[in-house]
């Protein structure tokens, strides 16, 4: 019978503790990033979106695994920013407008009217004042990681809306934002809070008549099948901010974190260079269908407009802060 000495054992339980070590690395699973958002894979947030997992995928394929949900078939407009604070998703990209309860300065990208374009509005994302609101929800438990842009907004309605006084009664389908909503009811319209989600039948039931989304969002979502005009009015830019949930962004390892940073700032490239070519595409598409009028507004109009609402400005103007208002009439003075 063969006896076991003490070196045996301590040989044995070295095996073991080795083999068992082998099996851990072997079975670490890879970090998951749920990716939640609620537009189209066609928009330029939904091919951002795959953008960003492609490129985990290829870089970090056995640390990091990114789960893309698109047109909110995880989480909606109403349970997006809880399911990120609860940790049941990591990475969301919504409007502004979605983040004003966390702090009221982002309430500058709903002012109407206050970009003169798209350029003037990436220069003010670009500027140290546009950088620091992306840091400004983080005591709230909210890290901003980029902007992603989504081109300008424009409006739609079953009337031709050229001059301010054309949107009196209009019931006008607004985001989760006092600010907006103040602004339509400056103009005599009527504003009404709706998720994105249901904005397609709001216009076919009747219950809204009017809404506004860049060319992508209403193309992808069909508006002009139930819209009989279209107002090249770029009176807002439609952008999304990337977040994350600070403690998880905080606690990923540090060279995890880094590489992730690099390929979230190639990703934002791209969105950005490619939303303008996006949204070209779908307003040629919906002129096109032959479904919806399309009307653009002049330099003396988009005036007219912007002082319609500037009276709604005065209200929330400490709220955001004016040096981020003046900020931003700088960036399109080109400075």
């Amino acid at each position: 019978m063969h006896k076991f000495t003490g070196s045996h054992l301590l040989k044995g339980l070295f095996a073991s503790l080795v083999l068992s070590a082998a099996v851990c690395v072997q079975a670490a699973e890879p970090i998951i990033i749920k990716f939640s958002h609620i537009t189209a894979d066609s928009t330029p947030k939904g091919q951002g979106a795959l953008l960003f997992q492609k490129l985990v995928d290829e870089r970090l394929a056995d640390k990091v695994k990114v789960v893309v949900y698109a047109n909110s078939s995880l989480f909606g407009d109403g349970k997006e920013m809880e399911a990120l604070l609860l940790g049941d998703v990591q990475m969301l990209a919504p409007a502004p407008s979605k983040l004003e309860q966390y702090t009221k300065q982002l309430q500058l990208f709903d002012l109407m009217f206050l970009f003169d374009d798209v350029a003037a509005a990436q220069r003010f994302q670009n500027s140290p004042q546009g950088k620091s609101l992306l840091t400004s929800m983080e005591p709230k438990g909210i890290t901003g990681l980029a902007y992603w842009l989504n081109g300008m907004r424009q409006f739609t309605a079953n009337k031709a809306l050229v001059n301010p006084a054309d949107a009196r009664g209009q019931k006008f389908r607004v985001q989760p934002s006092d600010l907006q909503a103040a602004q339509y009811s400056v103009l005599r319209a009527v504003p009404r809070k709706m998720a994105f989600s249901e904005i397609y039948q709001g216009l076919q039931s009747g219950v809204v008549s009017a809404q506004d989304n860049p060319w992508s969002n209403i193309y992808s979502q069909k508006y002009h099948e139930v819209q009989k005009y279209m107002t090249e009015s770029n009176h807002a830019v439609g952008n999304y901010l990337l977040i994350t949930n600070t403690k998880f962004w905080h606690a990923l390892p540090a060279d995890i974190r880094s590489e992730l940073e690099s390929i979230i700032a190639e990703v934002t490239v791209h969105v950005n260079q490619q939303a303008e070519a996006l949204n070209a595409e779908a307003k040629q598409a919906i002129i096109d269908s032959g479904k919806s009028q399309i009307i653009s507004l002049t330099s003396e109009q988009r005036s007219a407009w912007r002082e319609a609402v500037r009276p709604a400005w005065s209200t929330f103007e400490q709220d955001i802060g004016p040096d981020l208002i003046e900020a931003a009439q700088a960036a399109n003075r080109g400075e």
